[in-house]
């Protein structure tokens, strides 16, 4: 009988602690475009081995996230969780900030679209409070006060188009603002070499907010430390008989019970792995050595957000 995945509450919904985050079945700068069979046999392979968490956005692709999504998984189970998130568009070569509360209302329409759903479970500000810009400059008009983007996304939630609302790449401050608006997740940069951002995972813990880590293994972040080449994840990987990948994710799920994963792949096999991660069990001397990699105090540099 196949192991069943743990699951952690979001927006009041039961959802697997290893999710799939959709960013690589759109097009990425300097990367092949993923063949559409393959993404739509990646999605649904997900689904089949009990994920029932997707992580997209309209400017995947453009859009070609959601539709792989949608061809894929139609009629959606009623189980599933989609979560989306604005605050970007595509321009045909890479993204703009698009953070005017007009315009996270046209990305909430995009993403209704693309998914073909009359609503999206979770909406994501993808906010550039944190400094965490992805190499965008930001000019004076994208400058929007988060209570005026919180504003409309409640009136999208209260016209029923949005469940719930989630935060992306915001810092503590930024959080504590939010809060009356009912936030449900919160989704930064964070992972076994980068804990710059700890103080809002405590944050989340403490008012019952999902905690979503993106770029889990920091591979995909010029600049970063690498989970996978680190020597202490390569020898805990070695003697437990687990890949490098899975330890790093392991340790993620272990650190903080809020935490819910997203890693991203357009490969069947990696994805195989992403999900057996949640069932890889790090004793206490691994965890211990892997706790140990950072200092709880040790400043971090900022990273792309996704």
């Amino acid at each position: 009988m196949p192991q069943t995945m743990q699951t952690c509450t979001m927006a009041g919904r039961d959802v697997t602690r290893v999710g799939f985050g959709a960013m690589q079945l759109g097009e990425l700068p300097g990367r092949p475009t993923v063949d559409r069979d393959t993404a739509i046999d990646v999605v649904r392979t997900a689904v089949e081995l009990g994920v029932n968490h997707i992580d997209t956005a309209a400017f995947y692709g453009p859009g070609t996230a959601n539709e792989v999504i949608r061809e894929a998984l139609t009629p959606y189970g009623d189980d599933l969780v989609i979560v989306s998130k604005v605050g970007a568009v595509h321009n045909g070569e890479g993204r703009d900030l698009a953070q005017r509360p007009e315009q996270l209302r046209e990305q909430v329409e995009d993403n209704l679209l693309g998914l073909g759903v009359d609503q999206v479970d979770v909406v994501n500000i993808r906010s550039v409070q944190h400094g965490l810009t992805g190499g965008f400059a930001i000019p004076d008009d994208q400058i929007v006060d988060v209570d005026d983007q919180l504003a409309e996304l409640i009136a999208l939630r209260d016209e029923g188009k949005i469940g719930a609302i989630g935060l992306s790449s915001v810092d503590s401050d930024t959080l504590r603002r939010a809060l009356p608006a009912g936030i449900v997740c919160v989704q930064n940069f964070y992972n076994l070499l980068h804990r710059a951002d700890h103080p809002v995972l405590e944050l989340c813990r403490e008012n019952g907010i999902a905690w979503v880590p993106f770029f889990p293994l920091g591979s995909a972040t010029p600049g970063s430390r690498n989970v996978l080449a680190e020597p202490a994840v390569l020898d805990i990987a070695a003697r437990l008989d687990v890949t490098p990948a899975q330890v790093g994710l392991a340790w993620l799920l272990a650190h903080d019970p809020s935490t819910l994963l997203i890693p991203g792949t357009a490969s069947v096999d990696h994805l195989r792995d992403n999900v057996a991660s949640a069932f890889v069990e790090l004793d206490d001397s691994a965890m211990a050595v892997l706790d140990g990699l950072v200092p709880a105090a040790q400043p971090q540099a900022g990273a792309s957000s996704s």
